[in-house]
């Protein structure tokens, strides 16, 4: 059996031999294709062909390719002795499966990292004519932690000159030491135009600390940014230092991107970040309130790829919630990426807000699509009635009319609702009382298997335009729902012991008007 699973795997992952028992090609590509059939299996998400995977790491676009890495345990479907994991795209929705990248070493496990084009070759690694690719990651190390000891965790760095298809550890890691801080780890390096250096900002326990160098192997720290600032309600991970141009002028900001675990809006991990200006040294911004990038329960560790084309911000995230992640009713693979989004910037008054939006390329996906138009909806309206595909995945578009929401009548809470023959569902919601965005998905599982994962969860805001659009792409087991121009994004994983296949528009005390309605069927990444 072991066998004729590595014959699958290697199809999948793009091996050209198997060594083995010989099968043909229709009975690989039966075996390769049920790996991704399995139940609550996403289908227009990024999951590992088997066993653990959580935050995104070494996210690098080059020749063509975006570089997918990621925290990998190969050997069973739970947290174990990290590697980094491999894929690639050519359009941010299909992916294939490499061999690991990283493995573990006598420095420690592979923790979280990034991965950069040395364009120029500073580190020497590769040519001009041939960049290298460089990756950095932490390596924790379990001998110091069992120890009790504090330096834990040092940062080190890798190459590749075959468009990363094979990786070399460098012979003098670790390349930052540990400056005597337990949790210090998570790289994110960026070329920093300005000071002809390059940049990283590390977690460093509950702040960030930045460092700069000429050649990706000498490092001298800067500064660091966070007392003060934002949620302290646990430890801070995985930033991101990424410059955005402001919508609509010719101003540019710098938005400062971290991970806290727990502390999330909606409870446990989540993604918070600041906006502000960095001058190669210093990151400084007014903003001391914090704002969530996602208001949901399982948007995660996310950073943004490297060198991508067109200037493009696109952020990617681990799908899942540290509060219940290993107890998920998945047995041969756990976790899942977020969709690819594409971050933007627009300034609100006095404030700076983050927004993300799905990237075009899932436009790759599309298959059937029904218009719809002119719906009033009182009490329900089961939209999945009028078309043949309600199972997902689906992508659905909603435009409602909100000009004349203070009128007698108006639907006091209004949304989606999916559903399935059992009773289960889950429901996605603006409160026009309250005003604000609800997620309630107390009612969204077959079977409890966390004490954590029943929540309603919320995040305040005040729709003050005639119209709003609302788009959900649901996956098997999960929503990412989009609204207010993207500056509303809620992220949550649902396991219903059978398949929602029931989209209902619902209202509470009163109706409320679907000016436009699309919903579209996606193909299967894995098919």
């Amino acid at each position: 059996m072991k066998g004729l699973l590595h014959c699958a795997l290697a199809a999948v992952i793009g091996f050209t031999a198997c060594t083995g028992n010989k099968t043909n090609k229709n009975t690989e590509t039966a075996e390769v294709t049920s790996l991704f059939q399995e139940k609550y299996r996403p289908q227009i998400h990024f999951s590992p062909a088997e066993h653990w995977m959580n935050d995104p790491n070494g996210m690098v676009y080059y020749e063509g390719e975006y570089h997918l890495l990621y925290q990998h345990y190969p050997e069973k479907s739970v947290w174990g002795p990290m590697h980094w994991g491999h894929a690639v795209s050519k359009d941010l929705v299909h992916w294939e499966h490499l061999p690991i990248a990283l493995y573990p070493d006598s420095l420690g496990y592979i923790f979280s990292g990034s991965a950069v084009v040395d364009w120029n070759n500073t580190s020497g690694f590769g040519t001009k004519e041939n960049p290298p690719l460089v990756a950095f990651f932490t390596y924790h190390n379990p001998d110091i932690e069992q120890a009790k000891e504090i330096e834990v965790e040092s940062q080190a760095i890798a190459y590749s000159t075959d468009k990363g298809r094979t990786w070399t550890k460098y012979d003098k890691n670790p390349v930052i030491k540990n400056p005597g801080i337990r949790d210090f780890r998570d790289p994110k390096v960026i070329w920093h135009e300005a000071s002809k250096r390059w940049i990283v900002a590390l977690a460093s326990g509950q702040e960030i600390r930045f460092y700069s160098s000429p050649d990706c192997k000498d490092w001298t720290y800067l500064s660091n940014f966070g007392k003060g600032y934002g949620c302290h309600d646990g430890v801070w991970e995985c930033p991101d230092l990424i410059p955005l141009k402001v919508k609509g002028s010719d101003e540019t900001k710098w938005v400062l991107i971290v991970n806290i675990n727990p502390g999330g809006p909606a409870g446990g991990s989540a993604t918070q970040y600041f906006v502000g200006d960095f001058d190669g040294k210093t990151f400084t911004s007014n903003q001391k309130k914090t704002f969530w990038m996602d208001h949901g329960r399982d948007n995660y560790a996310g950073v943004t790829w490297s060198d991508a084309p067109d200037g493009r911000q696109i952020l990617i995230g681990w799908m899942n919630n540290w509060q219940y992640a290993g107890d998920k009713p998945c047995v041969k693979w756990s976790g899942a990426a977020t969709l690819p989004r594409e971050l933007g910037l627009v300034k609100d008054g006095p404030v700076y807000l983050l927004t993300s939006e799905p990237v075009k390329e899932i436009s790759t996906l599309y298959g059937e699509s029904v218009d719809l138009k002119d719906i009033n909806v009182s009490k329900s309206e089961v939209l999945s009635d009028k078309f043949d595909f309600a199972k997902a995945p689906i992508e659905l578009k909603l435009t409602f009319n909100q000009e004349n929401n203070t009128r007698l009548g108006f639907a006091s809470r209004y949304g989606v609702r999916l559903k399935n023959g059992k009773g289960e569902y889950i429901t996605i919601g603006y409160e026009n009382v309250d005003k604000l965005f609800y997620v309630d998905r107390t009612n969204a599982i077959g079977e409890v298997f966390s004490d954590k994962f029943a929540s309603i969860h919320s995040t305040p805001y005040i729709v003050n335009t005639p119209t709003v659009e609302w788009t959900l792409l649901i996956d098997v087991a999960s929503v990412e729902f989009f609204t207010a121009e993207g500056r509303i994004a809620i992220t949550d994983v649902f396991y219903p012991s059978e398949p929602f296949d029931t989209i209902e528009v619902f209202t509470e005390n009163g109706d409320i008007q679907i000016t436009e309605a699309k919903i579209t069927e996606l193909h299967s990444i894995w098919k």
